[in-house]
């Protein structure tokens, strides 16, 4: 399925919002709660799967629907259709600081592995599928997992990427990452883990028992800002379970201390 051609404008700087402009009859599809704003002429519809099948039958979107869930996504997503007389404008919010970043599939061979969670929308005839890691010990030991999302097209899809972006041309060489900080790369590299040295840097050095290797030829796009990393800072200096801050300078306990007087 030939993909829509969409135009798209992306605002901001580290809380970005994507505008995708749908010409009457176009559509895009999204994640489920991505969207942030729309003009009169949208008409939105939540459902089981992509659309890119459109003969597909029940028992395939209930499978489809069964893969989504193991990614962390949700059941549903959500169609949004210009329905107008005249190009009409959709928004999509980034879910955390980070950079929205367009991809055109048909650019880089029509495919992309992201880490899950990281697709925010594209243009109907993307086909968004999971892909699992081939090697076992990807898969207990590469961080976000041995599960990943795959883009499939010819079309624009936007995924969204913590903190800053940092992209990587390899052309054979090999590339030691932390686990959390792969954002997407393109077919073409291969996706393995390696153990991060000896005992005591294991446990000590604070990079995990296990680094990630992206090796063969394609692009790599990396980020400075995974969410588990932001998700575990937050934890860290979040009150306890009585109330009280550990994190040093917090401002909670004053405030609280104020709506209880």
């Amino acid at each position: 399925m030939q993909s829509h051609d969409i135009d798209y404008n992306i605002l901001g700087d580290d809380m970005q919002i994507v505008e995708i402009g749908l010409d009457p009859g176009e559509t895009v599809v999204a994640e489920a709660g991505a969207m942030n704003y729309m003009e009169n002429g949208i008409r939105f519809e939540a459902r089981m799967g992509d659309g890119t099948d459109a003969n597909e039958g029940l028992m395939g979107k209930l499978l489809g629907a069964g893969k989504r869930m193991i990614t962390g996504e949700s059941l549903f997503m959500t169609h949004f259709t210009c329905e107008g007389a005249q190009k009409q404008i959709v928004a999509f919010a980034a879910p955390y600081p980070g950079k929205i970043m367009p991809i055109n599939l048909a650019a880089i061979g029509g495919e992309l592995y992201c880490e899950k969670g990281a697709f925010l929308c594209a243009a109907l005839g993307t086909k968004i599928s999971v892909a699992f890691t081939k090697r076992l010990g990807t898969g207990f030991f590469g961080g976000e997992g041995f599960i990943l999302q795959k883009l499939t097209g010819d079309g624009l899809a936007f995924i969204h990427i913590g903190g800053t972006v940092v992209k990587k041309e390899l052309k054979g060489e090999t590339l030691k990452v932390d686990t959390g900080c792969i954002a997407a790369f393109t077919k073409g590299i291969d996706y393995d883990i390696q153990w991060a040295g000896g005992l005591k840097s294991m446990f000590f050095g604070g990079e995990g028992l296990a680094l990630a290797t992206l090796s063969g030829h394609g692009t790599v796009l990396l980020q400075s800002l995974p969410f588990s990393r932001l998700a575990d800072r937050i934890l860290r200096n979040a009150p306890s379970a009585g109330g009280k801050n550990t994190g040093e300078g917090s401002l909670l306990p004053g405030i609280t201390s104020l709506f209880q007087k």
